[in-house]
C-alpha cells in the first residue's frame, strides 16, 4: 500500500484530483473537465505527456484515466493510503468529517434535494474510487459541516416554523473548509490559539462567501440554503429580493428560468454583460467600460456592507481576511471594499496590498489600522488531505 492520501473533488462535468504524502505535502494535481460529452479532456500538473480520455469519458472513466497516470509515472506506488472527498452538502447530520460506509451514503442522499446540483457527482466519485479501490478508507469533508456551530438565531429564517422542521429549510453556510483554514492560519500568523481568534473571512473566487469566526467558531455566514445567498459573486446573484420571482413570473418568466438566470447569468457576468473574471473586469473598468465599473462598485459595495454586518456577530475581531482567487490576487477589490469601512477603523496599506500579502505576516493593513488586515491563501485540499488521514488513522 502507498502511503499517499487522495483528494477528490467531483463537480457536475469535472472532476479533481490532489495527491499528497504522508507527511501531507502536495505531490500532484489533476483536472479532467468536459465530461460526459465529446470535448472531455485531462491534464495533470507536472506532466507533458497527454492524457486520451475516451470520447464522452464520465467520472468515473477520467479517474481511472489520471490514476494510471499517477501509477505508470511511480507518483502513486499501488492502493493509496486513504481518499478524500469534497461533499457539497450535509444538512444537520453531519457536524464533521465522516468515514464513508453505507449509513454515510444513505445520509447524503436523503440531503441531496439541498444540493441537487452537487451531491449527486459527489456521490458518483464515492462509487468511482469504490470501484478502483475497493478496501480502502474513504472520508466526507463537508463544505457545511463546519457552519454547524452557527446559533440558531443565525440560522433560522423568519418563516413559519413547519419550513423548517419537516422541510430542513435554514440557513447551512458553505466554504466550510476553506474558513476554517483561515481561521487555522490567521492564529499561527497572530501568534494566538484557534480557541480564541476571531476573525472576518471573505472567501472570494467565482463563489463568495464571508462568515464572523468567534473564537474558533462560525457564528454567522453569508451564504444560506443554498450557495446563492450572500455575496455577489461570478455568476450568481446574491441576495435579491424575493419578491423577483412573482414579478418576473406576471412577465411571462418561468420559475425555473429565474433559478437559472440568478445562478449563471448574473453576478459579475450579468452586471457587466463582459465576463465574470475580476482581473478582465478590472482591465476593462481602466479603459473606460462603464459596465464593467458598476460591476467592480456593486461587488466592492456588497462586500463591505457584509463585513459591517459580520461584525454584528462578534465580541471582539482579530482580522479581516481576504482569500479565494479573488480575495488573494486583486489589491483593487481590497482596496476599494476596506475604503467603505472607515467608520471600523480598518485603513488598507497600499505598498503592503500591492504586495498581495507575500510577506512573512501576511498583513495588507496599515500601521494605524484597528484591526488587522490579512491576505492568506486558501488550501482546502489540504484541510480535506489533513481530515481523511486523521480519520483513516483511528
Amino acid at each position: 500500500m502507498d502511503e499517499s492520501i487522495l483528494v477528490v473533488n467531483s463537480g457536475s462535468s469535472s472532476v479533481k484530483l490532489a495527491l499528497f504524502n504522508k507527511n501531507l505535502e502536495k505531490k500532484a494535481s489533476a483536472l479532467a473537465e468536459k465530461l460526459n460529452n465529446n470535448d472531455a479532456v485531462a491534464h495533470i500538473n507536472g506532466i507533458s505527456e497527454p492524457i486520451e480520455l475516451p470520447q464522452g469519458a464520465d467520472h468515473q472513466q477520467a479517474l481511472q484515466a489520471l490514476i494510471e497516470i499517477f501509477t505508470r509515472t511511480g507518483l502513486l506506488k499501488g492502493s493509496p493510503f486513504a481518499i478524500g472527498h469534497r461533499v457539497v452538502h450535509g444538512g444537520e447530520t453531519f457536524r464533521e468529517a465522516a468515514l464513508i460506509d453505507a449509513g454515510t451514503i444513505s445520509a447524503i442522499k436523503k440531503v441531496s434535494g439541498l444540493a441537487p446540483l452537487h451531491n449527486p457527482v459527489n456521490l458518483v466519485g464515492i462509487d468511482a474510487m469504490h470501484e478502483l479501490f475497493p478496501s480502502v478508507p474513504q472520508v466526507a469533508v463537508f463544505d457545511t459541516a463546519y457552519h454547524q456551530t452557527l446559533p440558531e438565531k443565525a440560522f433560522r429564517y423568519a418563516l413559519p416554523k413547519h419550513c423548517y422542521e419537516e422541510w430542513g429549510v435554514r440557513r447551512y453556510g458553505f466554504h466550510g473548509t476553506s474558513h476554517s483554514f483561515m481561521v487555522q492560519e490567521a492564529a499561527r500568523l497572530l501568534g494566538k490559539n484557534v480557541e480564541s481568534t476571531s476573525i472576518i473571512s471573505a472567501h472570494l473566487g467565482n463563489g463568495c462567501s464571508i462568515t464572523a469566526i468567534q473564537d474558533g467558531k462560525s457564528v454567522d455566514t453569508s451564504m444560506g440554503l443554498t450557495p446563492l445567498e450572500g455575496l455577489v459573486m461570478g455568476t450568481r446573484s446574491g441576495d435579491v429580493d424575493p419578491g423577483l420571482f412573482d414579478y418576473l413570473s406576471g412577465r411571462g418568466v418561468s420559475a425555473s428560468d429565474v433559478h437559472a438566470m440568478l445562478n449563471n447569468d448574473s453576478g459579475l457576468m450579468g452586471l457587466s454583460g463582459h465576463t465574470n473574471d475580476m482581473r478582465t473586469l478590472c482591465e476593462l473598468a481602466e479603459q473606460g467600460d462603464k459596465p464593467a465599473r458598476l460591476a467592480i462598485d456593486v461587488f466592492c459595495f456588497r462586500l463591505a456592507r457584509y463585513i459591517g454586518a459580520m461584525t454584528a456577530s462578534l465580541s471582539h475581531l482579530d482580522a479581516v481576511v481576504f482569500t479565494g482567487g479573488i480575495g488573494e490576487n486583486s489589491a483593487q477589490v481590497r482596496q476599494e471594499t476596506i475604503k467603505h469601512l472607515g467608520l471600523l477603523g480598518l485603513e488598507i496599506d497600499p505598498d503592503l496590498n500591492q504586495m498581495h500579502g507575500k510577506q512573512s505576516d501576511h498583513r495588507v493593513s496599515h500601521s494605524d489600522s484597528r484591526f488587522a488586515i490579512l491576505t492568506i491563501p486558501t488550501n482546502e485540499e489540504l484541510v480535506i488531505a489533513q481530515e481523511a488521514s486523521r480519520l483513516a488513522s483511528n
